[in-house]
């Protein structure tokens, strides 16, 4: 039951959403995690500042998984948001943050797992 959020500072068109959303949908496989269970939220056109300036396009992507992963799925699934982000939308990788919560308590269907 992984959740990403994408705060982008740049607009995103509907072929760009569903473009991320296929390539997120993907990547949660790193985390053990499927397509099927993943809730997606973008949010474009952010008022986000880093590093004092909003000279360049930035990204800030949480995601939240019920459970754990390894350190070494959470370093191949930056490497991968980075690349997407990169790729589909020209972000420059160091102005990209990347955070990861663990949760265990998630609730669906009326009920906690």
């Amino acid at each position: 039951m992984p959740y990403i959020s994408t705060q982008i500072s740049t607009s995103l068109s509907p072929d760009k959403e569903t473009t991320l959303k296929t390539k997120f949908g993907n990547a949660i496989k790193l985390l053990g995690k499927t397509e099927s269970w993943l809730m997606l939220s973008f949010e474009d056109n952010c008022r986000l500042w880093f590093q004092g300036n909003q000279e360049k396009p930035c990204a800030f992507v949480v995601v939240k998984l019920f459970g754990k992963a390894s350190p070494e799925a959470y370093e191949k699934m930056t490497a991968e948001v980075t690349r997407i982000l990169q790729e589909e939308l020209a972000l420059d990788p160091t102005r990209i943050y990347v955070q990861y919560e663990e949760v265990s308590h998630w609730g669906w269907n009326a009920s906690n797992i």
